[in-house]
């Protein structure tokens, strides 16, 4: 009998754990599976091919395999337009010195360039007072934009969003967006403090009260807020000048990658949740990386791009014969950098 009862109580224990077990994995499916629904819930997204149609640059054909020895790529190049802006409105962004909420802005727009084998990438910025001829756009709510000649290139987003934004870039280039990813300046800040700061070197004084930011030259370790201001600080620049800020944005686009590199987030979970939910709340997209699961796989083929493969550079441009507060792009200069990324 008292083995018997030893039997049946060891049986009971071994069903209460693994019914333990079982509620633990079913909370933990349950948990993650919220955590997915959560993050992809967070993105918006536009159908920008949808809206513009085949009335932009082909996609460029991917090259055959020059010999047998030399296998093409398995993964094609990718253009992206990458837009820093106040969209999403609300107090968190006029305390950070964004827009209200009566309009958007889009001071900066970066084409990044991944090459086909994911092994280095090439981010151009384009400054936001280069005039340019903006396209007829189609609106939201339906209808279309004029034709404008010498506008300025950030009333595209201003007038007719992201895919007038898209339609001006490619107008501009004649290179195709594959992808377009807009990111909320609140949403920058939290995703800096969730990646616990950036460390960043200025060569100059900053004193900027319109950002924010009042920075010594030298080496500082920024929170969030800080480096937002330093993403759009201007004012605080000799000669307030938006070539000045993009330099500044180049170096901080750098130091982030080098950041997201150190910061060991697969072996943190909990971090690794935050920085996600940072990003994906704050993100405007295409409709083709509107999910989580399509935002992966683009984060993991360039999982191993390091710091020092992304080359940055500025659109080539001299001042507007016209304005000398204005410029316009550099020919052939810009012309030839177009063509390389095509």
């Amino acid at each position: 009998m008292a083995a018997r009862a030893g039997r049946n109580g060891r049986s009971a224990m071994l069903r209460t754990a693994g019914l333990a077990l079982a509620s633990a994995l079913l909370l933990g499916i349950a948990a993650a599976g919220w955590a997915y629904l959560h993050l992809s819930g967070n993105i918006r997204s536009v159908d920008i091919d949808g809206a513009l149609g085949d009335d932009r640059p082909a996609r460029p054909l991917t090259a055959p395999s020059a010999s047998a020895s030399e296998p093409a790529p398995p993964i094609g190049a990718l253009n992206l337009l990458v837009l820093g802006s106040d969209s999403r409105g609300g107090e968190e962004n006029q305390e950070l010195g964004g827009g209200d909420s009566e309009g958007a802005r889009s001071d900066t727009a970066m084409v990044v360039h991944l090459d086909a084998g994911r092994t280095s990438a090439t981010v151009v910025s384009i400054p936001r007072d280069t005039l340019v001829t903006r396209p007829s756009c189609p609106l939201p709510s339906g209808g279309t934009t004029r034709e404008a000649e010498a506008a300025m290139f950030n009333t595209a987003y201003a007038l007719g969003g992201p895919v007038c934004a898209v339609k001006t870039v490619e107008s501009l280039t004649g290179v195709r967006m594959d992808h377009y990813i807009e990111i909320d300046f609140s949403g920058f800040a939290e995703l800096v403090d969730a990646l616990g700061g950036v460390t960043v070197t200025t060569d100059v004084d900053i004193d900027d009260d319109k950002s924010h930011l009042h920075l010594d030259a030298g080496t500082h370790h920024l929170d969030g807020t800080q480096a937002l201001g330093l993403a759009r600080t201007r004012y605080g620049l000799a000669g307030g000048s938006d070539l000045a800020r993009i330099q500044l944005q180049q170096k901080l686009v750098k130091a982030l990658l080098e950041q997201i590199s150190d910061a060991g987030l697969l072996t943190d979970p909990a971090r690794l949740y935050r920085v996600a939910d940072a990003v994906t709340g704050s993100l405007t997209t295409d409709t083709g990386l509107d999910s989580l699961g399509e935002l992966t796989n683009l984060g993991r083929s360039i999982g191993g791009l390091s710091a020092d493969a992304v080359r940055t550079v500025t659109m080539p441009v001299v001042p507007a014969p016209w304005d000398t507060n204005r410029v316009v792009a550099r020919e052939p200069d810009a012309r030839k950098l177009w063509e390389s990324l095509r």
